[in-house]
C-alpha cells in the first residue's frame, strides 16, 4: 500500500478532528440536563424582570462612563504624545514615566485608589462620575498617548516642511496639518481602545453605586443574587456585545480603508 501524501495526511487529520468534535457534541447533547441549563441561563421570567431598567439605566450608564473616560483619556493622551515628542527633556521624562506607570498597573488598582484611597487620604468626596472618568481616562490615556505618538510620527516629514514654508509656526502646523492627519491614521487603534474602555467600565461596580448609577456588570450581579440565575449575567454580556461587536466591525472597516489608501 502506497504511503499517504502530505495533503492526504492533512485531510485525514482534519477528518479525525471533526469526528472527535462531533462525538464530543453528541455526548454533551445526550448527557446534558437541558431543563437545569434552561433555568440557569435562559429563564424567561427572570429575563423579563430585567427590562426595561437594564436598558434605560445600566446600558445608558455603561455608555456614559465609557464616553467620559474615553474623552478625558483622549485629551490627556494627546498632551502626553506631544510631550513624548517634545525637544524639552523634562517633558519627555514626565510623559514616559506616566505612560510606563499606568500601562504597568491594573485598572482595578486605579479604581480602588481613586474610589477609596484618595477620599481617605485627602478627606475629599469625589463624585462617582468624576471618579469613573478619571480612573478610565488615566489608564486609557497611557495607551492612547503611544498610539497618537505613532500616528504623528507616521505623517510624512514633508507635511511639516510644507506647512512651515507657508509661514506657519511649528505649533500651528502641528495643530492644523499634522495632528488631523495623525488621527486619520490612528482611528482604528483608538476605536479598539474605546472597546477596551467599554469592558473596563465594568470595574465601576467597586465604587458602591446607587441604583440609578448602575452599569451592566453591577446590574447583572445584583440580579444574579436576587434571582439565583445566570440569566441576568447572560443578558448583560449580550448587551456588552451590542456595543463592542459593531465597534469591532468599524475597526475592521477603518483598517481596510486605511490599507487601501496606503
Amino acid at each position: 500500500m502506497a504511503p499517504l501524501t502530505r495533503s492526504q495526511r492533512a485531510r485525514a487529520f482534519r477528518g479525525a478532528q471533526y469526528a472527535l468534535l462531533g462525538a464530543a457534541l453528541a455526548v454533551v447533547v445526550l448527557l446534558a440536563d437541558w431543563e437545569r441549563l434552561r433555568q440557569a441561563f435562559f429563564d424567561v421570567e427572570v429575563a423579563k424582570a430585567q427590562f426595561p431598567d437594564i436598558l434605560t439605566t445600566a446600558l445608558v450608564n455603561t455608555v456614559l462612563y465609557t464616553l467620559l473616560g474615553f474623552g478625558f483619556g483622549l485629551v490627556l493622551g494627546l498632551a502626553l504624545a506631544l510631550m513624548r515628542l517634545s525637544s524639552v527633556p523634562p517633558y519627555r521624562w514626565l510623559a514616559v514615566t506616566y505612560i510606563e506607570f499606568f500601562r504597568g498597573v491594573p485598572a482595578l488598582l486605579v479604581f480602588i485608589a481613586l474610589g477609596f484611597g484618595v477620599p481617605l487620604a485627602f478627606e475629599v468626596a469625589l463624585d462617582k462620575y468624576a471618579t469613573v472618568m478619571l480612573a478610565l481616562g488615566l489608564v486609557g490615556a497611557a495607551y492612547m498617548a503611544e498610539t497618537i505618538r505613532a500616528g504623528i510620527r507616521a505623517v510624512p516629514k514633508g507635511q511639516m516642511e510644507a506647512a512651515r514654508s507657508l509661514g506657519m509656526s511649528h505649533g500651528r502646523a502641528m495643530v492644523s496639518v499634522i495632528i488631523p492627519q495623525a488621527f486619520r491614521i490612528v482611528l482604528p487603534p483608538l476605536t479598539n481602545e474605546l472597546i477596551l474602555l467599554t469592558k473596563d467600565s465594568s470595574l465601576v461596580y467597586l465604587l458602591g453605586l446607587s441604583l440609578g448609577q448602575y452599569e451592566l456588570a453591577n446590574f447583572g450581579r445584583d440580579a444574579l443574587n436576587e434571582h439565583k440565575s445566570l440569566t441576568p449575567i447572560l443578558i448583560a454580556g449580550l448587551l456588552y456585545l451590542m456595543i463592542t461587536l459593531p465597534l469591532g466591525h468599524l475597526v475592521r472597516r477603518l483598517e481596510s480603508r486605511t490599507a487601501k489608501a496606503s
